[in-house]
């Protein structure tokens, strides 16, 4: 028992920080129905700003952790809430890129403001001393992060309890109007219950800094560990929540001591809570899901009219021949157009995903960069024909989607879009990492076609584009075809369409494995046109910001695609080089204020849609009207 002890002391401390923080998440979706991917992103900037008042400017730690948690931490609530409210009637979808968003804009202005020198180590600020239990020493730190933890989670449960606005949390997420006529307001609450969840937020980044350190993106990650915490808990029980963060410091810690000696498992232990968030997604009964999430909008009606078909026509028969004139114009920038033209077959598959069928996910970058392995086995390592091997890595990558598309068989909107970017963050920890992927110095030679000069800078962006152009085609063909339809009203409402007879199931794995084999092709062809595949660049957080991307360039099927890729990829090239580092930045802006601007347009359709309709069904029954009613003459 006394070899575990040191665990168990840890995985306490660091469990009770996980609930702390998953607390805070669970409160504010409870009361908005919004679930903040951006609640990391919190706790990063308080830990950063702490840093900047304590270590840099030597004010003391309790008055710097006031500040932060007390006068950052409050303002930020308030800007949440408001963001909040607007997207309260728009698709999950859309919840989901505002917030993830609001997420890539803050970890971008962390790393801008901080530039590329770094922070140092955050020391230490709390008690340095150490006690022994049983042999085991406990440093005072931990204990007082525990007892900083505990009363926080037995204070929240006294005030639901006892406190009239507490109450009114509880009441405001089953019926708010019902809330107002008891003379209190749902906003005002609301406001609360995200004042609260910001304040968590920052007490659990000061709280973690001096263990992790002050890498913005290690920060933000960590903390959406609580994912796993707020899993158990149903995203609705606090006690069940601070209880599941402790169980899954708890799991992460004991793990180390039963893995020592194992080669190869290092990723087991930090995935834990991920593990925890999938696992339970799978098998918590789906009622408590919904019950959970409340009633939220489950389609996804089209958001801009689209555009006549001959300027569709007449937009891709110029941007065909730009592409074919681009190696005869843009010069050097020719590998540039290559990669964006690989992001075109991403954003298409990506696009059919989101946009065509209502589904969501933060896992694309893995697709891509099981594609960008498998390409490198099939070509260097097995030596088969470069067109043969980009087609394997089309189907080796179909069980991967597959496997995705286990949890979208029962879960949808925010539900699946925590599961995929849990299983995109398994896949950069535990699978990545090994070297049947990369081999083992973790980058493989990916070689070009052989054939002819296909293997040339130009010949290659031409192989690349007539790929790209295959996959339109596929694109085009499902769009068109009895699966696209299906799709389609998939995305508006997966009831009515198990209703008609349809197996809603075999329709989204079908989706997710054109998906995920496509993105494949995509990596593997990107693999290409660098000469190799490693795992860098296929991460959660490339996932993140592709979706971003997708939802600043809009929501049509090519047209998207298209300017998708040229955002991401393409327009660094040709801005100043000083302005590419606020790329990031600018697409997690732009997602949020596009979701809050389209929010503004679902809220006019509730309001005024109704009544509009009801005016046009009589405009066109009235001269129907007129004509039925006899004439006067014929009653007389």
């Amino acid at each position: 028992m006394k070899s575990f002890l040191p665990f168990i002391v840890a995985g306490i401390a660091s469990g009770s920080i996980y609930g702390l923080a998953a607390m805070g998440l669970v409160l504010s979706y409870k009361a908005s129905g919004i679930f903040n991917f951006a609640h990391g992103a919190i706790a990063a900037a308080a830990a950063y700003l702490f840093y900047k008042l304590h270590v840099e400017h030597g004010l003391a730690w309790p008055l710097a952790a006031v500040i932060c948690v007390l006068g950052a931490g409050p303002l930020a609530g308030l800007i949440l809430e408001r963001i909040a409210r607007s997207l309260a009637d728009v698709p999950p979808v859309r919840r989901v890129v505002a917030t993830v968003g609001l997420l890539i804009a803050i970890t971008s202005t962390i790393r801008l403001i901080n530039g590329s020198g770094g922070f140092g180590a955050t020391p230490q600020f709390l008690p340095r001393g150490r006690f022994s239990i049983g042999g085991t020493l406990v440093e005072y730190s931990q204990v007082i992060v525990v007892a900083i933890s505990v009363a926080a989670a037995i204070g929240l449960f006294i005030f639901f309890r006892s406190s009239r606005l507490g109450v009114a949390m509880r009441g405001v997420v089953d019926d708010p109007a019902l809330l107002a006529l008891t003379a209190t307001s749902p906003t005002r609450v609301r406001s609360a219950a995200w004042i609260i969840s910001s304040c968590f937020a920052a007490i659990s980044g000061i709280l973690i800094a001096p263990v992790l350190g002050l890498d913005p993106l290690l920060l933000t990650l960590l903390v959406v560990e609580a994912f796993g915490a707020a899993a158990i808990g149903s995203f609705s029980s606090l006690p069940l929540t601070f209880a599941g963060g402790l169980i899954v410091g708890l799991i992460a810690s004991l793990s180390r001591k039963f893995l020592i000696g194992f080669n190869g498992v290092t990723g087991v232990p930090p995935s834990v809570p991920f593990l925890v968030l999938f696992v339970v997604l799978l098998v918590m009964p789906k009622r408590r899901l919904v019950q959970a999430g409340g009633r939220v909008r489950t389609g996804l009606r089209r958001e801009r009219p689209p555009a006549p078909a001959p300027v569709r026509r007449a937009a891709l028969g110029i941007g065909l021949v730009a592409l074919l004139a681009a190696p005869h114009v843009v010069g050097a920038k020719l590998p540039v157009f290559t990669s964006g033209v690989t992001f075109v077959i991403i954003f298409l598959s990506l696009g059919l995903l989101v946009w065509t069928s209502g589904q969501v996910s933060l896992c694309h970058a893995a697709f891509a960069g099981v594609g960008a392995a498998a390409m490198g086995h099939f070509t260097s390592g097995m030596g088969l024909p470069w067109g043969v091997a980009l087609v394997l890595t089309g189907l080796v990558t179909l069980p991967v989607g597959a496997l995705v598309a286990i949890p979208a068989i029962r879960l949808s909107g925010l539900y699946l879009a925590l599961a995929t970017f849990g299983f995109g963050i398994l896949l950069q920890r535990l699978a990545f990492p090994r070297g049947f992927l990369f081999g083992a110095s973790g980058q493989a030679v990916v070689p070009r076609p052989g054939l002819a000069r296909l293997g040339t800078d130009t010949g290659y962006f031409y192989v690349v584009c007539a790929v790209m152009v295959l996959a339109c085609l596929a694109v085009w063909a499902v769009y068109h075809s009895r699966l696209g339809l299906l799709l389609r009203a998939l995305s508006d409402s997966p009831l009515a369409l198990s209703t008609m007879g349809t197996t809603v199931t075999v329709t989204q794995v079908l989706v997710f494995c054109m998906s995920a084999a496509m993105a494949g092709v995509a990596g593997g062809l990107f693999a290409g046109a660098v000469g190799s595949s490693s795992s860098f660049g296929y991460g959660p957080f490339e996932s993140l910001t592709w979706l971003t991307v997708l939802a600043v360039a809009g929501t049509s099927q090519f047209v998207t695609a298209f300017g998708a890729a040229a955002l991401l990829a393409v327009a660094p090239a040709y801005v100043p080089d000083g302005w590419v580092k606020y790329q990031t930045l600018a697409f997690g802006i732009i997602a949020t204020l596009v979701s809050l601007q389209l929010s503004q347009r679902y809220d006019l359709r509730g309001r005024f849609g109704r009544a509009a309709a009801g005016s046009a069904r009589r405009r066109e029954a009235g001269p129907l009207r007129a004509r039925q009613l006899p004439r006067p003459e014929a009653v007389a």
